[in-house]
């Protein structure tokens, strides 16, 4: 096989969530069981950390990736869905798994897989437990794909586990409340297994702390421990943990009001990872962590700036919440004119979110170039209704060169409303 032809293998066993959407589905763990206990139970051979939410879960378990990064240790990091490659899912200190790995993986096993007939996210979550064994990682920093209990990572049993921020989405899959989404969510939280939770949302907390209590594990909620205050530098905060000063002046290398919940959650589960630790995490490493996480990870898509005169900045945010702190940071952004470059998929709730969006800006209205993708005329329409005006231009990258001609030097271009969006920026 080529790579591309072990992609394609992999494409077309079950279509792949991130292009059709639930249909992609099992709703069960058997398959993964089936294919790991094949391959010799490789997700028993490394020790985990566990990581699921709605918002928040991919930067956060890139800074926990980071931070053992920094304390020395051997991490393996699997996250979904990938923006340019696929192999960017699966890596190891930054690195991410060879093409001639995944053709490996495929060629070997492919009697396996045709017997098992897993979806693509199972083959991948099998694929990275597998390469991370075989490399011998210290840790792997595994973050949940799509809510948790039924989620194909849900397998392991880590050294401990962090929730971040939940949010309204998927609620096809997921449920059509808040609570539904969190009992989801709360699936990841396992017998004696500690569990951090990035932040405490009055209306959720509850169901999670008798989750933990009846599995006799330890719970503690980031924002009751930790705070944070913004210093005049750029993308600089002191951290206090209990009102007293516990790290100061540190840089986070990723953007975004957003990260200031993720820092929190992340610091509370290496709170409580770190006993379990044969080399404790220090004040150093943390420090270290947050400030160089896209150069030990490779990490991009976080409210990255692709671009000067005009300013261009994408973001992966694309549900209700996400969106809410990306608006809001738009709002403290300095510039003369907004324009936005705007696709989502089909199953968004426009009623909820477009609301969330400026009248004032120019929009132009593109399609993620995925099955799942709304029309960019649906999407326009639907935005006219909600007062939002501008163009349609279907291509992604040609939407940009739109914005780009109508921008001037002052202005500011904003391209996101899905992962899938950003994922086709040329500039990436």
């Amino acid at each position: 096989m080529t790579y591309e032809q072990a992609l394609d293998y992999m494409y077309n066993q079950l279509p792949m969530f991130q292009r059709v959407g639930a249909a992609a589905l099992k709703k069960d763990l058997s398959n993964t069981i089936a294919l790991c206990h094949a391959l010799d139970n490789p997700h028993n051979k490394f020790k985990s950390i566990h990581i699921a939410g709605t918002n928040g879960k991919g930067s956060s378990s890139h800074f926990t990736a980071a931070i053992l990064q920094a304390a020395g240790y051997k991490v393996g990091l699997y996250t979904s869905p990938h923006l340019k490659s696929f192999t960017e899912r699966i890596r190891i200190n930054g690195e991410s798994i060879p093409e001639d790995k995944v053709i490996a993986f495929v060629e070997k096993n492919q009697q396996t897989l045709e017997q098992i007939k897993p979806s693509f996210f199972e083959m991948t979550v099998a694929m990275a437990f597998n390469h991370f064994a075989e490399e011998k990682v210290d840790y792997a920093v595994i973050e949940v794909g799509l809510g948790g209990r039924l989620d194909s990572t849900n397998i392991i049993t880590p050294e401990a586990c962090l929730i971040t921020n939940i949010s309204m989405d998927h609620t096809d899959i997921l449920g059509d409340t808040i609570q539904a989404i969190a009992a989801e969510k709360a699936g990841i939280i396992k017998q004696h297994i500690p569990v951090a939770i990035s932040e405490s949302q009055e209306e959720i907390r509850a169901l999670f702390e008798e989750k933990a209590t009846s599995l006799q594990a330890d719970i503690a909620f980031a924002s009751d421990y930790y705070s944070l205050t913004k210093t005049d530098a750029l993308n600089e905060v002191s951290i206090q943990k209990e009102n007293i000063p516990f790290l100061e002046k540190v840089t986070l290398g990723l953007s975004g009001y957003y990260q200031y919940k993720n820092v929190l959650g992340v610091l509370q589960l290496i709170e409580m990872l770190n006993p379990k630790l044969p080399t404790p995490i220090t004040l150093e490493h943390i420090r270290t962590g947050f400030s160089e996480v896209v150069s030990l990870t490779g990490i991009k898509g976080r409210w990255q700036q692709i671009s000067t005169q005009p300013t261009i900045i994408c973001d992966v945010g694309h549900n209700e919440g996400g969106l809410t702190y990306i608006l809001e940071q738009l709002n403290h952004q300095e510039f003369e004119h907004l324009h936005m470059v705007l696709g989502v998929v089909i199953e968004k709730d426009l009623k909820k979110v477009l609301p969330l969006f400026p009248k004032d800006a120019t929009y132009y209205f593109c399609k993620p170039n995925v099955p799942r993708g709304l029309d960019a005329e649906v999407l326009q329409k639907a935005a006219t209704q909600h007062g939002l005006s501008g163009i349609v231009i279907p291509d992604v990258n040609q939407a940009i060169e739109a914005a780009k001609q109508h921008a001037n030097p002052q202005d500011l271009i904003f391209i996101g409303g899905s992962t899938f969006v950003v994922a086709e920026v040329n500039e990436l």
